[in-house]
């Protein structure tokens, strides 16, 4: 199995998160955090909406539901949306080694930063991953810039 298929794998599992999420009535951006041999450590998804909790981003969930690992340096975590600059900081802090994003196209986030500070960045350019957040922004524009720390 190449890598192309591998980070496909993983943003599956991302994605179907997302999709939950949307289903709960939350914001559809879901997230994953595997080992470099693709084994999943944990997953999640934004559940803002749902806990009433600002800090509950899909990386936060799914980074929190891997449990404590000796070192994060060999890890891939696979997100359905960029990294706003809250879950990029996430990143560096922990010395996540690779980020998988399924598209960045509605949100760059801290992607250049990431890239800047020694991150392998990765963007399979999701059509899925667009459509679903694309359609949320439709409907929820409130919400969304809530959750990207925008006023309007």
């Amino acid at each position: 199995m190449n890598q192309r298929t591998d980070y496909q794998m993983m943003l599956d599992v991302a994605l179907a998160e997302a999709r939950l999420g949307v289903s709960e009535g939350g914001i559809p951006v879901g997230a994953a955090l595997f080992d470099l041999h693709g084994t999943l450590l944990g997953r999640g998804r934004n559940r803002r909406v749902q806990e009433n909790d600002p800090s509950i981003h899909g990386e936060t969930d799914a980074f929190r539901k891997a449990g404590r690992q000796r070192s994060y340096r060999n890890t891939i975590m696979v997100t359905t949306l960029a990294p706003c600059w809250y879950c990029s900081g996430l990143i560096k802090q922990f010395n996540i080694g690779t980020v998988v994003v399924g598209e960045s196209e509605t949100f760059a986030g801290g992607l250049d930063w990431l890239r800047e500070n020694g991150v392998v960045v990765i963007d399979l350019d999701s059509a899925d991953c667009k459509a679903l957040i694309r359609s949320y922004i439709t409907d929820r524009p409130d919400i969304w810039n809530e959750d990207i720390g925008e006023d309007g």
